[in-house]
């Protein structure tokens, strides 16, 4: 088997994972994995990604134009080019629409952080970027804020994407991604979502560097910073429309109260006054009645 029949067949079995995984339901997802300078495997539109067969895959080049392969490419190759441009190292992208991780983009909530171990350690901040109709340029460029930041990225109302040096090694984001928001709903029905101690934060972006793995938080502008949930991503979050409160904030973090005191509505002092007199107005006139 050459190369690339490799690289199809890799493609496939992830394909087949998806599907049966439920992060693709009929034809949805697509999956690429870049073989050269300019030529990238793309999976083709209007295939179930549990029956894909080698042959189906089609060959296309970094703008989008297909070079070979008899299935049309999927509408959304660009998000995918538009990773990889970003990106040099990244050679596979995996886009589907795994069910906990999409209830998030849905509500457009942000994925806390500070939880559990392994998702600080594989993960980290976790961006929503905002949305765009699937397949044009504009929902490509949606990507490009966060690309640099982070392996996996939910995009809002639509689904989540996530990229790696293999096709294995990006789809694991998303299944950690996903496996996380199940944990995250089922602990909000259960009762609260208890946060790890900052302490405990700061020890666990050690362990990530101690394994290798890049973490924005990792750079010296962010020695002594409050690392709560999405801090490297919270000036986006208003363009993306992302909530947060739905699990609460960690008492230790300043950032997060002040980003809160920040959304809060303004008081309008002279309205609630009035309100106020209108009101004693009211309960006087009942008195006199």
């Amino acid at each position: 088997m050459s190369d690339i029949e490799q690289y199809k067949q890799e493609i496939c079995d992830i394909g087949d994972r998806l599907y049966k995984r439920g992060f693709a339901a009929a034809n949805d997802g697509n999956i690429t994995f870049r073989i050269s300078e300019n030529e990238v495997l793309c999976t083709p539109t209007m295939v179930t990604k549990g029956f894909m067969k080698p042959a189906d895959i089609a060959l296309i080049d970094m703008e989008g134009n297909q070079l070979s392969g008899a299935r049309k490419r999927s509408s959304e190759a660009l998000l995918h080019l538009e990773i990889m441009k970003a990106r040099p190292d990244v050679k596979s992208v995996v886009h589907c629409h795994p069910p906990h991780a999409t209830a998030f983009a849905v509500a457009r909530e942000a994925i806390p952080a500070c939880v559990l171990p392994e998702v600080e350690v594989f993960l980290g901040n976790v961006p929503i970027a905002k949305y765009a109709t699937p397949g044009g340029k504009e929902f490509a460029e949606t990507i490009l804020p966060f690309v640099a930041k982070s392996n996996v990225m939910v995009l809002a109302n639509h689904g989540t994407v996530s990229y790696g040096e293999s096709v294995e090694r990006a789809y694991w984001w998303t299944e950690i991604l996903d496996a996380y928001c199940r944990i995250l709903i089922l602990a909000k029905q259960v009762g609260r979502v208890e946060f790890l101690s900052e302490q405990h934060g700061w020890e666990l972006l050690d362990l990530k560097k101690r394994f290798g793995f890049d973490d924005p938080r990792h750079e010296p502008s962010y020695a002594g910073a409050d690392i709560f949930a999405d801090d490297v991503f919270r000036d986006a979050w208003a363009e993306s429309g992302v909530n947060v409160g739905a699990f609460g904030t960690p008492a230790w973090s300043r950032a997060a109260t002040e980003w809160h005191r920040s959304r809060a509505a303004p008081l309008d002092e002279e309205a609630l006054i009035e309100r106020i007199a209108e009101r004693v107005a009211e309960k006087l006139r009942e008195k006199l009645r």
